[in-house]
């Protein structure tokens, strides 16, 4: 059964950075977003196949952010197709999106902080939900029976995270979690969409040394043990040397580099991008 099902399909069977001949899951084809006269990016091609790691770098500015952004119907595309499963996204709006079964993180952590942990997980199944607002106000066996499954998926998504957010934790607020469990609770938001596909942006953004490393074995766990194909921005270059399959560099929008993780390390157009911005390559 497939993640789609809520259920963690098998472990991927290993790299699929050449994509393998497939089709990509996703891919990007001459994307270009503006901003007023800034070329946010510029004639992105970008593809992502099912069951790799993607690591998206590049310095402050360079549309990182941005390509997220366009992906989830969050800014208005230019130019170009963003193409997932073989169909357009663009003119769909972001919960659309994230119906056909992508889902994503933010810098800056997005919760309903007076909800529950647990309430947060399964308002985040909306987008799924077959039951409308006269199985709601009747209360029918039919809505019943969506509301457990509901409530059994998210404590399923919530257990990944083992005691970090399981027990007693599903009825705290989110609010009163550590800055590192709130990380964690939007990941499982993402995860409890049931998506094939999940962006994370800067996921260890703010963590300490521990926590950094505990949440990079997670991301490599959510692609084996969920099936989930996974893109991640990231500046801590050692989750990016940990987890990718594929690491893709832009600056100023245009892609400058793309292989694995030595062969972009050492690249001199990624050096020189960093460094020109004042930034370390390690």
């Amino acid at each position: 059964m497939s993640a789609a099902n809520g259920t963690p399909p098998a472990p991927s069977t290993g790299s699929a950075a050449n994509g393998n001949g497939r089709r990509p899951l996703l891919e990007t084809r001459n994307l270009s977003v503006d901003f007023g006269g800034l070329h946010a990016l510029d004639g992105l091609d970008f593809e992502v196949h099912e069951g790799e790691i993607v690591s998206v770098i590049g310095p402050n500015g360079a549309g990182k952010t941005t390509l997220f952004n366009a992906i989830t119907a969050t800014v208005e595309v230019a130019a170009g197709d963003i193409v997932f499963e073989g169909a357009s996204l663009l003119g769909l709006d972001p919960n659309r999106v994230t119906a056909r079964g992508i889902a994503r993180t933010f810098q800056n952590v997005r919760l309903f902080a007076n909800m529950t942990v647990l309430e947060n997980v399964m308002v985040s199944q909306h987008c799924r939900t077959r039951q409308h607002a006269f199985g709601a106000l009747f209360y029918t066996p039919s809505f019943r029976r969506e509301e457990t499954e509901i409530r059994e998926r998210a404590e399923k998504v919530l257990s990944f995270f083992g005691s970090r957010l399981v027990g007693y934790r599903f009825d705290q607020p989110a609010f009163t979690l550590s800055y590192a469990n709130r990380r964690r609770l939007e990941i499982a938001r993402a995860m409890a969409t049931q998506p094939k596909l999940i962006l994370l942006d800067e996921p260890v953004a703010g963590m300490n040394p521990v926590e950094s490393a505990e949440l990079t074995g997670m991301i490599g766990r959510l692609r084996d043990e969920w099936g989930f194909a996974i893109v991640v921005i990231e500046h801590h270059m050692d989750v990016v040397r940990e987890v990718s399959d594929r690491v893709v560099v832009l600056d100023h929008g245009t892609k400058i580099a793309e292989g694995d993780y030595a062969e972009v390390s050492t690249d001199p157009r990624v050096i020189e991008a960093y460094l020109g911005h004042g930034a370390e390559t390690s």
